[in-house]
């Protein structure tokens, strides 16, 4: 680039008689840029753009990592150098970055394991979680002085589900999570908690890494209500519910009269899955109702829900059973064998929410036997001692939803029709250009 005063000076000596390559010599510059300024195709104090050399070679990179998402930056630069591209690796990658030339894998999708509407946009609209404590359960449940009951509703809305759990550790409200938005039919953008110590943490209320991993699975981001908005978590169904400041929504109040009804009239000696059966009865006959909205009278809209994962979030139960006399574990219903030698020893039942089967184990983890899941409340008992297994690699979960690696990574791809194309237009272009024709 010259500056004005050596364009100045290009000029005065152009007046005086001098050559183009007398004033190059003169100014120390390469004659073609004394001409280019002369000619009026440059202008003086203006840098040129650099010439692009990449994009020649556009195209063909572009079909090249079209075909195959995952071939490494330097297996195409010593392609497109072979077909003639003058510049230096760390040119090319900036050049790739830039163009955004490498396209998704579809294979390699955080969320490829979920439905259809993972892709779809989910609505703004919150699931409302909440505990309640069901208390003096029957003998038989074998709980001790109460059971608890998880809650999803939809603010607004009479569509409400209710499930039984174990307790509310970690995995279990997973699982009861899971399955209440499963018997709903869908999930929401955003789920709203109580200060659950599961959740989030007491004294701060922020969410728990853990959950908010498992929300994400589930494409929902977690919302803390207030502590002055909330009783604490686990609030009686047979006492009644206290009071919270602000608004109660009517929807929600008419599914906890529901709850305390249902409750109330539960008979002693119902099972378990008996009664989680009458609950979903009674939640389903009440999604068809419909209130009037505001004064206009109109019906209120159906639920705005989106597809869920195909499988559970991957998080690991662990359950403590004492052997019975006739060397069964019951869990969850149903009776599954192990060595009648075992016969009063405690042992724990473990299972990982995303797989159709359990492992039943010693105190210490060495695996006693594994059986396939039966499906809970259904009394049966397993025959056959189970596939034993020697050693049972726990899965960490903080990593269980960690897609496997992409089965195209490491095949073999070769040159597509369309790329070989690609190759033959720049290889005539190189050509016409060596031998200095003309060129298009």
């Amino acid at each position: 680039m010259l500056t004005k005063e050596e364009y100045s000076d290009v000029w005065e000596l152009r007046r005086q008689g001098w050559s183009i390559s007398a004033i190059a010599r003169h100014l120390g510059r390469d004659r073609k840029t004394v001409r280019a300024y002369l000619d009026g195709d440059r202008i003086a104090g203006v840098r040129s753009p650099a010439q692009d050399e990449f994009s020649r070679f556009l195209p063909y990179a572009r079909q090249r990592l079209a075909d195959d998402p995952h071939l490494p930056a330097s297996v195409l630069y010593d392609e497109v150098l072979a077909l003639g591209y003058p510049g230096g690796y760390s040119t090319f990658t900036r050049a790739l970055r830039r163009h955004r030339v490498r396209p998704p894998c579809e294979l390699c999708r955080p969320d490829r394991h979920r439905g259809d509407g993972s892709a779809r946009h989910r609505s703004d609209e919150a699931v409302r979680f909440e505990w309640l404590r069901l208390p003096d359960p029957p003998a038989h449940w074998g709980y001790e002085e109460h059971a608890l009951l998880l809650t999803a509703s939809l603010p607004g809305r009479d569509h409400w589900r209710g499930v039984v759990a174990e307790s509310a550790d970690f995995p279990e409200l997973l699982e009861a999570v899971d399955q209440l938005l499963r018997r709903m039919g869908g999930t929401t953008g955003r789920w709203q908690f109580d200060r659950t110590p599961a959740v989030c943490c007491p004294t701060t209320g922020r969410v728990t890494p853990a959950f908010a991993e498992a929300a994400r699975y589930y494409g929902a981001e977690v919302d803390i209500r207030p502590a002055d908005r909330s009783d604490p978590p686990g609030r009686s169904a047979r006492s009644g519910w206290s009071a919270r400041s602000g608004r109660e929504d009517e929807a929600e109040e008419a599914g906890r009269r529901a709850v305390r009804r249902w409750w109330r009239a539960l008979p002693a000696g119902i099972g378990l899955w008996a009664a989680q059966d009458g609950l979903d009865r009674l939640a389903s006959r009440m999604d068809g109702r419909r209130r009037p909205a505001g004064n206009a009278g109109a019906a209120v809209d159906a639920p705005a829900l989106t597809d869920l994962p195909d499988t559970p979030f991957p998080a690991r139960i662990h359950a403590r059973r004492t052997v019975t006399s006739q060397g069964q574990v019951s869990y969850r219903g149903n009776y599954y064998p192990v060595p009648a030698d075992l016969s009063g020893a405690v042992v724990q039942v473990c299972r990982r929410l995303d797989e159709p089967f359990l492992s039943i184990t010693t105190t210490s983890g060495a695996v006693i036997a594994r059986h396939a899941l039966a499906p809970q409340g259904a009394g049966l008992t397993l025959t056959g001692r189970g596939r034993a297994i020697v050693l049972d690699r726990t899965t960490r979960t903080s990593r269980a939803d960690t897609p496997p690696p992409c089965r195209l990574e490491k095949e073999p791809r070769p040159l597509s029709r369309e790329a070989l194309a690609e190759a033959d237009a720049l290889r005539g272009h190189r050509v016409v250009a060596e031998r200095g024709e003309p060129q298009d």
